[in-house]
């Protein structure tokens, strides 16, 4: 079983979502300058790297990251860092 996992590192304000571990090759797709997807040659999405990731965060949801758990009705959010 796979366990997702969202790593934010403060010094180069990188945020990565592992949506899988690594167990092949895989290739990153850059989708802007500010997004990198690492995908696997069957087209598994395995992780998200977003860089300035404060930036991102704090447009919409002020530095943070939102937890949803829709069935449930809950909400958490965790601070991720400082306004840009």
């Amino acid at each position: 079983m796979s366990t997702m996992k969202l790593t934010y590192d403060s010094r180069y304000n990188i945020a990565y979502l592992r949506l899988h571990a690594k167990t092949v090759e895989v290739e990153t797709v850059r989708v802007n300058d500010a997004i990198h997807v690492d995908v696997a040659p069957d087209g598994t999405v395995y992780g998200i790297e977003l860089l300035n990731a404060n930036e991102q965060l704090w447009a919409e949801d002020e530095g943070g990251l939102v937890v949803v758990n829709e069935a449930l009705g809950e909400r958490r959010t965790l601070a991720l860092g400082q306004r840009p």
